[in-house]
């Protein structure tokens, strides 16, 4: 199929994922980059408390709070 009919189907809808090889797929910028930050022994207890709580790590619920503050989508992934 010629990428012109590929997009126009996309564009009106219909389902094209039976045309796409998705086995080397990526997303862009997901490519996860360490960083240290340290935080005062009050907020990791908070932080602790409040994962636990929700039954996810405390690496879960950091990155889920900065990517809320910062517009993105939620990362409950564990990473």
């Amino acid at each position: 199929m010629k990428a012109k009919e590929l997009d126009k189907r996309f564009d009106a809808g219909s389902d094209i994922s039976e045309f796409l090889n998705l086995s080397h797929a990526k997303r862009t910028n997901e490519e996860p980059k360490r960083v240290n930050v340290d935080f005062p022994a009050w907020m990791i207890h908070s932080l602790d408390k409040e994962a636990g709580r929700l039954g996810v790590t405390r690496q879960s619920i950091i990155k889920v709070w900065i990517s809320e503050r910062l517009g993105g989508r939620p990362a409950w992934n564990g990473r």
